[in-house]
């Protein structure tokens, strides 16, 4: 015979509290202490009780499930944003399912509708392309969602959280013509993505006004094994540059491949710059000069929307949330002015990070 179900009434016994703490606690209606969640938790264990979501949506009318979509779940720039996405989320009384688009449409309209029939109170999405599935733009009639990262703030369908692109690709820029140099080249993924195309124009329009000609543009696309041959190919055929800006982390990947594989000393032969910042970029013999993107600031101020939209139904006006990203320094760029002085023609201080602490130096 089969053990009958605990229930609800049995947990908040064994926790000694209420029936409606206990519902709070799993359902994240009310705020609970922590001790008393701790005690619901330990009791739900003792007892192997599950919470019936089915059960609890036909009560309430809520699923308390958010929805998340990004282009690629190996991206670690996305699977921290899911990270800390999740657990922003869990704290209120939310689940969280998450898809990826492996960067195709097809499958990003198919993951999209898998999503969507969840009937979460949310979504959260990072579109694979610049154009807006035309399932996202049917669903933003009826559900709160926030558009993160690979969109164009303007006349977005939703809100949005971004960052600076074009000035993230200005201050690598700046810094590689501080340090003296000038034959500079851009490794992007796809110019298709805004985020991407900002970054290139940024980098690509402070170096032609400084050296008069525009950079040499590498399209390596999102994989970082084919973006590595196209550039070996690139490479055969073309003097080496002085410089190499990534503009993401996969095209970083990229190029440091690249380089690898042809025996590159960096900064002896090549400058680099690359984009995000994570542990081994620093934990390498050349630790990696990059532009940090604030991931817990576009996941905390994404949920945080989001959270707001849910609550406040279509009273709050769709906007743009633009955050900035910070140069850190470290040693893959080689100094080639022969002087400590900065170039007197380039534009004013900003904070930048040297190995870890902040100061003010110009970044041009």
């Amino acid at each position: 015979m089969s053990r009958k179900k605990p229930s609800i009434k049995e947990v908040a016994a064994l926790a000694g509290v209420s029936i409606a703490t206990v519902s709070n606690v799993f359902s994240g209606r009310k705020p609970v202490n922590d001790e008393l969640k701790e005690s619901v938790h330990k009791a739900a264990r003792e007892l192997g009780y599950q919470l019936d979501r089915a059960a609890s949506q036909l009560r309430s009318g809520r699923t308390r499930i958010i929805a998340v979509l990004v282009p690629d779940l190996t991206d670690t720039f996305f699977a921290t944003i899911v990270s800390r996405l999740e657990t922003a989320a869990s704290a209120e009384g939310y689940d969280v399912i998450v898809a990826s688009s492996h960067n195709d449409r097809a499958i990003e309209a198919s993951r999209l509708k898998a999503l969507l029939s969840w009937r979460p109170e949310g979504l959260i999405a990072v579109p694979c392309s610049s154009t807006i599935p035309a399932e996202l733009k049917e669903a933003r009639k009826t559900l709160p969602m926030v558009l993160v990262d690979r969109v164009a703030t303007k006349n977005a369908i939703a809100d949005t959280v971004t960052i600076d692109n074009f000035e993230a690709g200005e201050i690598a820029a700046r810094h590689l013509l501080e340090r003296g140099h000038r034959n500079i080249a851009i490794g992007v993924s796809s110019l298709d993505h805004p985020p991407i195309a900002e970054r290139t124009e940024g980098a690509a329009s402070v170096i032609e006004a400084r050296t008069g000609q525009r950079p040499t543009i590498l399209k390596l696309g999102s994989d970082i094994a084919a973006g590595t041959r196209t550039l070996l190919d690139w490479m055969e055929r073309n003097p080496l540059p002085e410089a190499i800006i990534a503009l993401t982390n996969v095209t970083t990947l990229s190029v440091l491949s690249a380089l690898a594989e042809h025996r590159i000393d960096i900064p002896g032969r090549a400058s680099v710059v690359a984009f995000d910042d994570y542990a081994w970029m620093s934990a390498r013999n050349t630790g990696l000069t990059a532009i940090r993107q604030p991931v817990d600031q576009i996941a905390e101020t994404a949920w945080k929307r989001l959270r707001d939209r849910i609550e406040g139904g279509g009273k709050i006006p769709v906007s743009p949330t633009v955050l900035n990203a910070s140069l850190i320094v470290r040693a893959s760029v080689r100094d080639l002015t022969g002087s400590a002085e900065a170039d007197e023609d380039l534009p004013p201080p900003a904070k930048v990070t040297v190995d870890g602490s902040e100061t003010n130096k110009k970044i041009h």
